[in-house]
């Protein structure tokens, strides 16, 4: 089973009806594929969309999201320029975020903008997003390619945010942070306790409920 399916999957779960979410590049933009026809979200893109869709039919230059890819709009979309987008962002009026990372630790702070000696395109609107969006998901494979944690006792990047994380959902398990630091609540099929405890370098409490992941909705089509 693909890991970004199973993240994009089990985020789409935590959508409420009537939510205007901002989907980060990478596997956020999977989230819509697993979302419940029952829920009906409003996606937000910084790059000045509100009530963005799927792409139908031929794409349009002028109409791409937050990453550069073409996109769709829904029936009664808003476009703006940034200066509003940043404005609902700022001003608390989306609901949820969901973001890559490249290092969560224990506290909630989070790295996903840069690496030192690396080439980005900048810092986009994560900075925004992290501290503006009432509640912030991280949606992040749970080790780096060399297999090594990205879930750390403190991060070694330099920071989008201070302890501005709500949850993390990884291929492995679901992470929710409070007060005293993060608690694992979830572990994917066929992955036990022990078996996060490997991969993760930060400290955890195990949730006494703790359980399976729903997948129940691996292999849904698109329905945004």
């Amino acid at each position: 089973m693909d890991a970004k399916a199973v993240i994009a999957c089990r985020v789409a779960q935590e959508m409420q009806d009537g939510f205007v979410v901002n989907l980060g590049i990478g596997t956020p933009t999977l989230v819509p594929n697993y979302v419940s026809p029952e829920v009906h979200v409003t996606l937000q893109s910084e790059n000045g969309f509100l009530g963005m869709g799927p792409l139908n039919g031929e794409t349009n230059a002028n109409i791409v999201n937050a990453g550069g890819q073409p996109c769709g709009l829904q029936p009664g979309a808003a476009i703006f320029d940034s200066a509003l987008s940043f404005a609902l962002i700022r001003g608390g009026h989306v609901d949820l975020t969901v973001l890559g990372g490249l290092e969560v630790d224990q506290d909630g702070n989070l790295a996903n903008w840069m690496v030192p000696g690396k080439m980005v395109p900048g810092m986009g609107g994560a900075m925004d997003l992290v501290t503006g969006a009432r509640r912030v998901i991280v949606a992040m494979e749970h080790c780096t390619r060399n297999g090594g944690a990205k879930i750390l006792e403190r991060c070694t990047l330099p920071l989008t945010a201070c302890h501005c994380v709500d949850l993390i959902v990884t291929e492995m398990a679901v992470f929710r942070r409070d007060e005293n630091g993060l608690v694992l609540e979830e572990v994917a099929p066929g992955v036990t306790e022990q078996d996060v405890r490997r991969c993760t370098a930060a400290s955890y409490r195990v949730a006494p409920t703790l359980r399976e992941m729903n997948l129940e909705r691996i292999g849904a089509r698109a329905i945004l």
